[in-house]
């Protein structure tokens, strides 16, 4: 019997912090050491995560909450949960538990969560991204090195993204239809038709950021991977091929790979010289380099964990994420990854646990408006709607490989535009959003089909997060600081029963 998906489940939630009344963004600097305190007074073992002498995260039995890019965006990584019968409502319960703490430990500097993709009044120029931006070293690597628009999404554009385990056999297909099916997690949990005051004529412009902050990228390559490729992948070995192309440019590989293998983004890294891909890299004897942070000539020499590292250089609406138990010769490597189901096999020998990390869902919470709306109990759900979507997606593969080949690759692929312009408005978008429905509803057992309750509600009545959020904005009179008073009031994060 097939090992189904979902034996583990995770989810990686960003969350919009605004200051409370106002709604203006806000920096919540020492949010990681409230936080912790919390925690800690609940007998939890808890370890910060700093850069220099600043805490950027606060790790624990729950898992890692911190910083994404800026101070005025949070994130939870959260440890995963066993899947199986009640898994969603274990990370579930996790989830509940987080937000009620996030909620106290912001409330100590006057700050709170909105229910936003992306904060609707937030500058994005120099000044402000260089006061919120997080010092991880990485954004050093991003912005001068491969230059980057990385202040393109220092408003706090906020993700919600399930990550569901798959079997390694079946990692490529998986892969495939979350990719193809994104333009419905897109259109179902659309929240941000606003940016720096502004209406946007999108339901989800956070979605366009890949776009926009590669687009006059130092290397071409860049932002070729944010956009889906033209047919899906035969296996992982494909997957790596597109990822690691001759047209792409390897980007900072760790000085010493244990520093790495975790902390990517505070890793001391080397920029190889001529700028290769990893593939050509892989290749060579060796490679000369220099250290990112001071600029020291280094030769450095291809290992197989090298390949591992670099699995987070592409930024589709979907990854493959994992970790080997132990790594392969680099020759036992290189030669799996030119044959067929090669990587799959090589993977499964080694002991792999990987998941398909979702990108494309924005963050949507409980508040005062959705309750008022779709009642207490719909809006508890939000936040585990997209996990339960991809879990039933997963879990229904062969029906979601089948809703694919009917809609078609490349007309899903163009779909994905008119889902951020227009979300369930468009009726095509619509009608794929409710096969998808199905087919997630079929995947899950009875129990916890319930899961699903706010992206039903969602497809029944037509009104996503950001029509919800737009009908709020521009019915309500005045400047854009009057504005944001009654988002606030309305869009607040509340935790239904905490």
């Amino acid at each position: 019997m097939r090992e189904p998906a979902g034996a583990r489940l995770g989810l990686e939630m960003e969350m919009v912090v605004v200051r409370r009344g106002s709604g203006a963004s806000h920096a919540a600097e020492r949010y990681p050491l409230a936080l912790a305190a919390i925690k800690r007074g609940r007998g939890e073992d808890i370890r910060l995560t700093m850069v220099g002498d600043r805490a950027i995260g606060a790790t624990g039995p729950l898992g890692e909450s911190g910083f994404d890019n800026g101070y005025n965006l949070l994130e939870t990584a959260f440890a995963p949960v066993a899947g199986g019968p009640g898994g969603l409502d274990r990370l579930a319960a996790a989830v509940r538990t987080e937000l009620a703490d996030v909620r106290e430990a912001l409330g100590a500097e006057d700050a709170a969560v909105l229910n936003a993709a992306e904060h609707p009044a937030a500058a994005l120029d120099t000044e402000h991204y260089l006061r919120m931006r997080v010092p991880r070293p990485i954004y050093a690597e991003l912005v001068r090195h491969r230059g980057w628009l990385h202040r393109i999404g220092i408003d706090a554009k906020a993700q919600n993204g399930p990550c569901t385990a798959v079997p390694v056999a079946s990692a490529a297909r998986a892969l495939n239809v979350i990719v193809a099916l994104a333009p419905a997690f897109v259109a179902l949990f659309a929240n941000s038709p606003l940016q720096d005051g502004r209406v946007t004529g999108l339901k989800e412009n956070r979605m366009l950021l890949w776009d926009r902050m590669f687009r006059h990228a130092r290397f071409a390559g860049d932002h070729r991977l944010q956009q889906p490729p033209e047919r899906p992948f035969a296996d992982l070995g494909d997957y790596f091929r597109w990822m690691f192309a001759p047209d792409t440019v390897s980007r900072g590989l760790p000085l010493a790979l244990d520093q790495g293998d975790d902390e990517y983004k505070s890793a001391a890294s080397v920029y190889l010289d001529g700028h290769p891909s990893l593939g050509r890299f892989l290749r060579a004897p060796s490679w000369m380099g220099r250290r990112a942070d001071n600029g020291a000539p280094v030769t450095l020499k291809p290992h197989a964990g090298h390949f591992e590292y670099s699995q987070f250089a592409h930024f589709l609406d979907a990854r493959y994420r994992y970790r080997l138990a132990s790594r392969p010769p680099l020759q036992d490597l290189l030669s799996a990854w030119e044959r067929p189901g090669g990587i799959e096999a090589l993977y499964a020998s080694l002991g792999v646990d990987g998941y398909i990390e979702g990108r494309a869902p924005g963050a949507v919470f409980p508040d005062r408006q959705l309750c008022d709306e779709a009642g207490v109990e719909v809006a508890g759900r939000a936040p585990m709607a997209a996990s339960a979507l991809q879990l039933g997606v997963l879990r229904n593969l062969d029906a979601a490989e089948d809703l694919v080949r009917d809609w078609g690759w490349l007309r899903l692929r163009g779909m994905r535009t008119t889902a951020i312009r227009m979300a369930l408005e468009d009726d095509r978008v619509r009608a794929l959003a409710a096969d998808v429905l199905a087919v997630a509803g079929q995947g899950l057992p009875p129990a916890e089909r319930s899961w699903l309750a706010y992206a039903d509600h969602v497809l029944a009545s037509g009104r996503t997060g950001a029509d919800r959020l737009l009908e709020l904005w521009t019915r309500t009179p005045g400047c854009v600081a009057e504005k944001l008073r009654a988002v606030y009031a309305w869009r607040a994060l509340c935790v239904p029963g905490a």
